[in-house]
This record gives C-alpha cells, sequence and structure tokens, in this order.
C-alpha cells in the first residue's frame, strides 16, 4: 500500500459521515501553522478568527506569523485547500474541529479561559454528528472535561447525538527551524476509546509521531509540566547566575564546563526572564490547580519570582555601567521580542525590565530590527546616543558593531557578544 494509500485509510476512519474537513479556532501562532501542515497533508481546512482584520490580512494572501511565509499561505489559498472566516457556522461542514485559542492569565495572574469557553460556545451549534471536537489550548487538567464538553454537549444539534473528544495540547515553538507540526511528537488523550481512535487517525495523517495517553488530564498535565519543568530550569541559571557574578566568575564558562559531562546535565542560559505564551503562563495554569486541589505547588511558585526578579537585577547591573555622576541615565533596550527570530512581544520580561529602569530614574529607548511598533511606541536607531545599552534579544540583522565602535557600555544578557571587548556579559 503506498503513502496516498495510507494516508486515505487513517483519515477515512476520522468520520464516517462527514468529508474530510478540519476547521481550526484560532489563526494565530498555533492555529494557522497548523492549518498549513493539514493543507500539506491533503485536508481542505476552515479557519475561524474573531479578528476581522486578521481574517482579511489572512484572505488577501499575507501571513501575520513568521513561521507561515506569504508563498506558503498563498499556495493553500490559490488551490482553494484553506480559507478563513469569521462565521463560526462554517464550521458545520468539518469532520473535525480544533480549539487553538489562548489561555493567558487574569490580572490576578489566574486562569483566563474566556477565548476557550467562547471557542466551545461558538461551535456548539453547528457542530455536526460524528465531528472530533479537540482542544489544542494549553491549559490545566480536567479542562476538557469539566468546561469544553459540558458547553458543547448543552448547545448542540440535537441530531448531533455522536461528538468526540480529545486533547493533544499545542507544542509550538515560534522561530524554530527544526521543530515543526509534522516532526514534533504529539500526544493525544481522549473521553473514550472511540474519540482516541479518531483522534489518533487525526493527528497521524499530519503529524510522524502521534503519542496516545490514557485520558486528556494526562496530556493536559503532560503539556504543564513540559513548561514547568523550563521555568525551574531557567530559574535555577538565573539565581546561579547572580551568585557567580558577585564573585567574579563568568557563568556561561561554568556551563559550558558542566555541559562538558555527558549524562545528568541539560544546560539552560541565563537571561532577562522569561517570555511568550508559554512558560510565564503555563506553570501558573500548574499553581492555580494545585490550590483548587488543597495542595501548594512551592518550588514552581519560588521559579517564578527568581525569573520576575531577574529583571530587576538586570537594571541595576546596567545602571551599575553607568558613570556615578549621571543622575538620568540614557538606556537604550536592544530587542524587545521575548526571543530572538521572531516578532512576538506576548509576555516579554523587557516590560518588566523597562519599568524598573523608568522607576530609578532612566530614560529608556528601544531597537527591534522584528518589532516595527510596541505599546504604541516605535524603536529607535542604533545611533540614539545611551549612556549604556542592555542587549536582552539578539535579533538577526542588528548591527550591534556600531554600538561597540562608539564606545558604548553594553550589558550583553545573551552570550553572543563575549569576543568583543568593552561588553559586559551578564
Amino acid at each position: 500500500m503506498g503513502c496516498n494509500a495510507c494516508l486515505e485509510v487513517r483519515i477515512a476512519f476520522v468520520s464516517t459521515e462527514e468529508s474530510q474537513v478540519l476547521a481550526i479556532i484560532g489563526q494565530g501562532y498555533v492555529g494557522l501553522p497548523l492549518a498549513m501542515a493539514a493543507v500539506d497533508a491533503g485536508w481542505s481546512v476552515i479557519g475561524v478568527d474573531n479578528f476581522e482584520a486578521k481574517v482579511a490580512q489572512i484572505n488577501s494572501g499575507s501571513s501575520p506569523v513568521e513561521d507561515i511565509s506569504d508563498s506558503q499561505l498563498q499556495a493553500a489559498l490559490a488551490k482553494g485547500a484553506y480559507k478563513a472566516t469569521t462565521e463560526f457556522s462554517s464550521v458545520v461542514h468539518a469532520s473535525v474541529i480544533t480549539i487553538c485559542v489562548p489561555t493567558p492569565l487574569d490580572d490576578k495572574r489566574e486562569p483566563d479561559l474566556t477565548f476557550l469557553r467562547s471557542a466551545a460556545a461558538g461551535i456548539a451549534p453547528f457542530v455536526s454528528n460524528e465531528t472530533l471536537v479537540v482542544s489544542e489550548s494549553t491549559s490545566y487538567p480536567g479542562t476538557l472535561r469539566d468546561i469544553i464538553i459540558p458547553i458543547v454537549n448543552a448547545q448542540k444539534p440535537h441530531k448531533s447525538q455522536n461528538v468526540y473528544f480529545a486533547s493533544a495540547p499545542e507544542r509550538v515553538n515560534p522561530g524554530d527551524p527544526v521543530w515543526n507540526q509534522k516532526n514534533t511528537p504529539r500526544l493525544v488523550g481522549s473521553i473514550d476509546n472511540k474519540s482516541q481512535v479518531r483522534a489518533l487517525a487525526f493527528y497521524e495523517s499530519i503529524c510522524d509521531t502521534a503519542v496516545s495517553v490514557s485520558t486528556p488530564e494526562v496530556a493536559e498535565a503532560a503539556k504543564l509540566l513540559e513548561n514547568t519543568f523550563r521555568l525551574v530550569n531557567i530559574a535555577l541559571i538565573n539565581e546561579f547566575t547572580q551568585l557567580c557574578a558577585a564573585s567574579g566568575i563568568n557563568v556561561h564558562e561554568v556551563i559550558d564546563a558542566a555541559s562538558s559531562k555527558p549524562y545528568g546535565f541539560m544546560p539552560f542560559r541565563p537571561g532577562v526572564g522569561v517570555g511568550g505564551h508559554c512558560i510565564p503562563i503555563d506553570p501558573l495554569y500548574l499553581t492555580w490547580w494545585a490550590r483548587q486541589n488543597g495542595r501548594k505547588a512551592e518550588f514552581v511558585e519560588s521559579a517564578d519570582l527568581i525569573n520576575h526578579g531577574m529583571t530587576k537585577y538586570v537594571a541595576e547591573r546596567a545602571l551599575s555601567l553607568v558613570d556615578s555622576s549621571v543622575t538620568n541615565p540614557k538606556v537604550l533596550i536592544l530587542g524587545v521580542a521575548y526571543k530572538p527570530g521572531v516578532g512576538d512581544v506576548r509576555e516579554t520580561p523587557v516590560k518588566e525590565l523597562r519599568d524598573c529602569l523608568k522607576m530609578q530614574g532612566a530614560e529608556v529607548a528601544w531597537h527591534d530590527p522584528l518589532v516595527p511598533i510596541w505599546e504604541g511606541l516605535k524603536p529607535v536607531e542604533l545611533d540614539w546616543k545611551c549612556d549604556v545599552a542592555i542587549l536582552a534579544t539578539k535579533q538577526p540583522g542588528m548591527q550591534l558593531e556600531q554600538l561597540i565602535a562608539r564606545g558604548v557600555q553594553i550589558l550583553d544578557c545573551t552570550d553572543s557578544l563575549r569576543r568583543f571587548q568593552g561588553v559586559t556579559s551578564l
């Protein structure tokens, strides 16, 4: 049996009543790459998003995310395999519906499932019989079973007697040139065997590997563990960095030395803090979930505090490089995106860094080739006169040599300028 025949068999198991159409709720950093991966695998895809401007941009062939090129999007649109819409009613044609909406924190730094509840309520009246509904949005264990399923079942059409449910948390790393929707293994946990058969069939049609787990709660908890692991190890190295700096030890040389051990050690690097849509948020879903169950995740809470405290430490280190006679130092922050290679400023630690600097009387400006505007402000050019610069995120296209040539003091939080004289490593 050839590969195309295998694909047809796998897809046929997803639904016996509907055509092979996938509807994806949310067309951002998770939903749009999933859409393109599904198109490549032979699916017809409907991308649903509440934001009319984003939908119009996508349908014009302009990609709003770095991981999907305009040419890739335009090819999918041209062959009629993909379209974006604001209409939830379009999911009536789908045999699989995936929910890929943000799950941020609220003002109390607790789970905010507003978008998730809205997505479930939006699809519910239009879910066809024999449809598989999958939650890819990261949340605490029990979200699928206790929130999404009751909403859908309460509002679904009477004729839609058989609706199947699974959790397959997204594993998207924006800007990663190696790992993508196809080659990253996908965890799949469903509420029953029939749902699991369909969910595995769907993900096996678009991913190289689908890993079956016993329940959706296992899949949901595993996603929280993955990013909590990163949070606590980043916190460890951020705290260790401060200890080394106080004794005049280069922490990066220490990390390099420890990395020579072939087992039992995994290198993490210090930085301004943690940012993005996962690491600063997912562990707090875990700590909240623990509290709901009468427990406390003290270790995770401590790690979160350490990482948030790193911005104050970086601000103080940078200002210590300025001559004491300067009362209102001018500080240039280099890179405001949360990671290199993307223009994504979600949960960027640079926001807290900027605020810490301002609280200490500094005038702050920023430069980032991939961020055209941030919080209503435009970047400055590298010739902006400053007393010290902080390299927070090393973006491609930064011409930092001109700063170094001018003799500007630079606090390097990325360890990418260690070969240059006059640069202080974090």
